[in-house]
């Protein structure tokens, strides 16, 4: 098992930025990421996403097995089998710390999803005594819980982590993946802004889903003094809101701030 040398990797990485004159802060920008995972990348704390290397490589005019090995290899320098195949090795282990890093994530948020879910039967069982859960004045308050639940349930144990390299090589302002569509106009999906759409699409979800219930009684409780086609637009006013403010603004923000 090879390991790829974290040090002499950030070392080299840190030359490279040098002499092209860029700091920290202008890569993560021309990278779409923060300066700190450039600053991880070159004190040998952290390696960049294998789908960096190439534009890593494109961006410093060297190749990608000069990145893995931390060094310039001269055009008259041969490289034999012996040399290329733990460099090989290095960018399958990167691979496999990746998906490993994946899955760990997605555990993460099906447990979070898993309690948040469990919270809200406990919560509806306990507000079922004091307000009908479901009526002509109140059902449409029910729509941001119902997609919560739906979105999470799809984007926390369906949805890939990572998006087919097509959509880095085009500008695709849509998201399909079986009977799921998402269209974001002025938002073009990549793998750059792909986690951070998710992890918004996941938060949301789950916040919606255990916080929902009091303030659905909040709500009622606000509305039931006012007059009936008030108290619809109260309520209403809420569901916008949640849905709006809560969920599509955040997500195409975003998306196009790391795209």
């Amino acid at each position: 098992m090879y390991e790829i040398d974290y040090a002499k990797f950030g070392t080299f990485l840190s030359q490279l930025r040098r002499e092209k004159g860029m700091t920290q802060k202008e890569l993560a920008e021309r990278l779409f990421l923060s300066d700190k995972a450039v600053s991880k990348w070159e004190r040998g704390l952290s390696l960049p996403d294998i789908a960096l290397l190439q534009p890593l490589a494109d961006l410093f005019e060297v190749t990608i097995t000069e990145l893995l090995s931390g060094q310039y290899i001269r055009e008259d320098q041969p490289l034999l089998v012996k040399d290329v195949d733990p460099l090989l090795a290095m960018a399958l282990e990167m691979t496999a710390q990746e998906k490993e890093c994946q899955a760990v994530h997605r555990r993460h948020w099906r447990r979070i999803f898993i309690g948040c879910f469990a919270a809200l039967a406990a919560e509806l069982l306990l507000l079922h005594r004091v307000f009908p859960l479901w009526d002509a004045f109140s059902s449409i308050l029910w729509l941001p819980p119902l997609m919560a639940v739906v979105f999470g349930a799809y984007f926390i144990f369906f949805a890939k982590e990572k998006l087919p390299a097509f959509y880095d090589q085009y500008k695709i302002n849509f998201y399909s993946d079986g009977c799921m569509r998402m269209n974001l106009p002025g938002v073009y999906f990549n793998n750059r802004n792909w986690p951070h759409i998710l992890n918004t699409l996941r938060g949301w979800s789950c916040a919606t889903i255990a916080a929902w219930v009091p303030c659905y009684a909040l709500l009622r409780w606000i509305s039931s003094p006012l007059p009936e086609l008030a108290g619809a637009m109260v309520m209403l006013a809420a569901c916008l809101a949640a849905l709006l403010g809560g969920l599509f603004i955040p997500v195409a923000v975003v998306g196009r701030k790391y795209q």
